[in-house]
């Protein structure tokens, strides 16, 4: 890229971090609900159009730069190290991100922006999409390192078609009541870092409980009968 392309793009990186800095304020001060992308445009000096050639949506503005959860467990699997086994690395990448998440309430900022979440109907909807998200993403990670262990005769569910979406959406689904039902705790005026660390060692057994069941609920497709493809 030459010097004109490479200024282009810090000045396209520049303006995108300016609209998300300056909503992220005006959200945080007064609310989601009540802040328009004009608003946002008009405080950061852009025009509105410039704002939606970054962002797509309100709600993507709000998340932006807050939703490394949605990758992060199918990136702990692809990239994890030698010798350890998918479920061994999701497990631990939960168990980080569970004490991470809600030692984070004791960040006004984290508390802010959780606050903001939950008084908004919109926010919350679209949070519950990044949550799918994150579980389709997640599936397919999981598909795709058990056909490369499959490949290298490494031992791998039977049923991974069904394997993969299942565990994705009972371990998400598994961290996600830790995370919100602790929130609470921390917001009833708990520690955060009492709270962290009780929810971690929670989330070891229960995890660990469920990673080695996992092998009696992904056996679906052989145990079950071959069917008869005879034509009558």
């Amino acid at each position: 890229m030459g010097d004109l392309g490479q200024r282009r793009a810090q000045k396209k990186a520049a303006t995108r971090e300016l609209v998300r800095t300056t909503a992220h304020r005006m959200f945080a001060e007064q609310g989601f609900d009540a802040i328009t992308i004009a608003d946002v445009a008009r405080e950061a000096g852009v025009a509105v159009q410039t704002v939606f050639n970054h962002f797509a949506t309100k709600e993507e503005l709000f998340f932006d730069g807050r939703i490394s959860w949605v990758d992060d467990p199918a990136t702990a699997i692809r990239e994890r190290a030698d010798g350890v086994d998918a479920l061994s690395a999701l497990r631990c990448h939960f168990l980080e991100f569970l004490a991470a998440e809600i030692s984070a309430l004791d960040t006004p900022e984290h508390r802010c922006m959780r606050a903001t979440v939950a008084a908004s109907d919109a926010l919350r909807s679209y949070e519950r999409g990044l949550v799918f998200e994150a579980e389709y993403r997640l599936a397919d990670a999981l598909l795709d390192t058990w056909d490369r262990d499959a490949a290298a005769g490494h031992e791998v569910p039977a049923d991974t078609a069904t394997a993969a979406p299942l565990i994705a959406a009972t371990w998400l689904a598994a961290v996600r009541v830790l995370v919100v039902e602790n929130r609470m705790r921390v917001a009833e005026g708990y520690g955060a870092a009492e709270v962290a660390a009780t929810v971690k060692q929670l989330g070891d057994q229960l995890l660990g409980n469920m990673q080695a069941g996992s092998t009696a609920v992904t056996e679906l497709r052989a145990a079950l009968p071959t069917p008869d493809r005879r034509v009558s």
